[in-house]
């Protein structure tokens, strides 16, 4: 069995959380650039993960905040899925990568993080993208900065903001 590792994770997992929802609260501020939000669509929108598990991870959340699959109305859920669909196109285009890990893990025994407000992982993956360091030293090389990912998949989501008549 292979494994994708990601010790940096640790800082989140043991750190201090906010007393209030962080998917619901970046949308409200208004300030896409610093919260790393790429496309805002009607019921859903797309953000980097800033504890990514590879270069290019986003995810696709919806603004409304519930916990699982079947509290969400289908109109959400199909914007959920057309939105992962158009992620991984841009994501494809901007960083050609070879595969790409698609998925939810809904309730924290199946592992989310944030378990209050369901959200959808895309990552980006290329044909071996783990090395020694996670092996010999719990550690994960990202060749990219979180603000050079955002900055290479931004013009993509604006172009979809166009082509889908919306706000971005």
């Amino acid at each position: 069995m292979k494994r994708l590792w990601a010790p940096w994770r640790m800082e989140y997992i043991l750190g201090k959380k906010p007393g209030h929802c962080i998917f619901c609260a970046g949308p409200d501020e208004q300030e896409d650039e610093k919260n790393y939000i790429l496309y805002r669509d009607r019921l859903c929108y797309v953000i980097m993960n800033i504890y990514p598990y590879n270069n290019g991870h986003v995810m696709v959340i919806p603004y409304q905040h519930v916990e699982d699959l079947e509290s969400l109305p289908d109109e959400t859920l199909a914007e959920m899925m057309v939105l992962a669909r158009e992620s991984c196109a841009i994501i494809r285009e901007a960083s050609r990568p070879r595969g790409f890990n698609v998925g939810m893990n809904v309730g924290a025994a199946a592992g989310a993080g944030i378990k209050e407000h369901l959200h959808l992982h895309i990552v980006p993956r290329w044909e071996n993208d783990t090395n020694f360091m996670a092996v010999m030293d719990d550690t994960r090389v990202m060749p990219q900065h979180l603000r050079e990912s955002y900055g290479l998949l931004l013009p993509g989501f604006r172009e979809l903001a166009a082509k889908r008549g919306v706000a971005g």
